[in-house]
């Protein structure tokens, strides 16, 4: 796949509810993304009013009637939090089963145990990587990162050699593969296979983990030598815990919605019929929700059950996942109201036209659009929702490996180069104590490289799919 069948995919394009030319369509939308970026930055608002407001806008820009602006963005609300809201409750009970039964603690402490020396920062993408599948970005950070101040104290290793193959690892994570929220919602807007996905992500994943974890960590540490602030240092809490869920048994419940969705993969890649019984099995146990049900249903027991955990307090687990993750479900609908304004009022027409005389391969198209959206915003959720919004036309004729593919490369753009206007940039100076410099030189830094060896790595992959 290296370039655009603008014939196709234009004859497929729905009719915009605007009769706006391209050049305004193309003010409109840098207009309705500044809205959001100054209301994001300047004024600090919530990025799920901030959405709202520049999703409005937008349509006004474009000359869209309000009715029907208002009708875009409310149908892009609600089918993507229909779509996707589900999986991400289902995610974040796991996250915190996982958090409370103390498993996260069983698999820290195995690994750790086995690991000394130089392959200690192999141990944290490992580490970071298996915690992370379940895991919102910003609660990895929170329980990752006592963890690295910890280690880093007691094995007198260099905070940096340890952090950033953690940091790695959940970025990635968090950037290229479902259930996260940004890769969920672009698979919905494309259409995409999840498992074919998951499938490639991975295979994009890991040597882009490698290569901006350990292997970068090297250069960052000799860049940036900070010892562990001690104000961040946590002092183990006093365990009110029976007993912990054993390693294998955790293990096995945190990879279970993995296994079963490439399961459904492939064998949806070499049985290829859909009357087959097999196959129906598969297309059932390895969809989205039920793999995720199957995991939090399993997890009760092996996680919470084997942790001693009550039925009381089992359900007191699981309804204090929830509530946190309400910010993230209105900021992941807003988007995909946002991308559905994108849509309607004929963006995608308007990138079609103008690509016609490119030649820039889709794939890379979409990374650049995630990335200057990710620059602006800071946000790799909304660079991702929006970037979908905007490409999702050039998903049409595309087979379902190119499609992947699509996901992925918006998946790395919505990476590149974290700097103040990023939440996590934040997060992350202060849990290492690091000046704004440093912390550029460091997080910002593997960011970019994330973003850019996984682009190459989709783009290598197209080669093949």
């Amino acid at each position: 796949m290296t370039s655009l069948s603008v014939e196709v995919l234009a004859a497929d394009a729905v009719e915009p509810i605007t009769s706006a030319g391209n050049a305004q369509l193309g003010i409109a939308v840098l207009a309705g993304i500044a809205v959001i970026v100054l209301l994001i930055t300047k004024f600090k608002l919530h990025a799920f009013l901030a959405l709202t407001i520049g999703s409005l806008a937008l349509g006004a820009f474009a000359g869209a009637p309000l009715a029907d602006a208002i009708k875009s963005f409310t149908t892009g609300l609600g089918s993507t939090v229909a779509g996707v809201g589900v999986l991400i409750a289902l995610g974040a009970i796991l996250g915190k089963l996982l958090a409370d039964s103390g498993g996260a603690d069983q698999i820290v402490d195995t690994i750790l145990a086995k690991a000394k020396g130089r392959a200690m920062p192999w141990a944290m993408v490992l580490i970071a990587s298996v915690i992370g599948l379940p895991l919102f970005f910003e609660v990895g950070i929170v329980l990752l990162i006592p963890v690295v101040l910890l280690i880093a104290k007691r094995g007198n290793y260099s905070l940096m050699r340890i952090g950033i193959p953690a940091l790695a690892g959940l970025s990635v994570m968090h950037g290229l593969i479902p259930p996260h929220p940004g890769p969920l919602v672009a698979i919905d807007a494309l259409g995409a296979n999840l498992g074919v996905t998951l499938a490639l992500g991975l295979v994009v994943a890991v040597p882009t983990v490698i290569i901006a974890g350990p292997l970068f960590s090297r250069y960052a540490a000799r860049w940036v030598d900070v010892p562990a602030p001690e104000n961040m240092i946590p002092a183990r809490p006093s365990e009110d815990l029976d007993r912990r869920p054993g390693f294998g048994a955790t293990v096995a419940t945190v990879l279970l919605p993995v296994v079963l969705m490439l399961v459904k993969a492939l064998v949806d890649i070499v049985v290829d019929d859909p009357e087959n019984g097999v196959q129906k099995v598969t297309d059932v146990i390895g969809s989205p929700l039920i793999a995720l049900l199957a995991a939090v249903l399993v997890g009760l027991f092996t996680l919470g059950r084997a942790a001693g955990f009550t039925k009381e307090r089992l359900s007191s687990t699981v309804e204090k996942s929830l509530a946190p993750i309400a910010g993230v479900l209105m900021i992941v609908g807003a988007g995909g109201g946002f991308k559905q304004t994108l849509i309607d009022i004929g963006v995608g027409r308007m990138i079609l036209d103008l690509s016609e005389d490119w030649s820039i391969p889709a794939l890379l198209l979409a990374w650049l659009i995630a990335v200057a959206i990710r620059l602006a915003t800071g946000s790799a959720t909304v660079a991702t929702i929006s970037a979908a919004g905007l490409v999702a036309p050039l998903a049409a004729g595309m087979s379902t490996g190119e499609t992947a593919l699509l996901v992925l490369a918006i998946g790395a753009g919505s990476l590149f180069f974290s700097h103040v206007n990023d939440a996590g940039f934040w997060l992350v100076k202060e849990y290492f104590g690091m000046s704004v410099g440093q912390t550029i030189k460091t997080w910002s830094v593997m960011e970019t490289i994330i973003s850019v060896v996984g682009i190459v790595f989709v783009l290598l992959l197209s080669l093949l799919v």
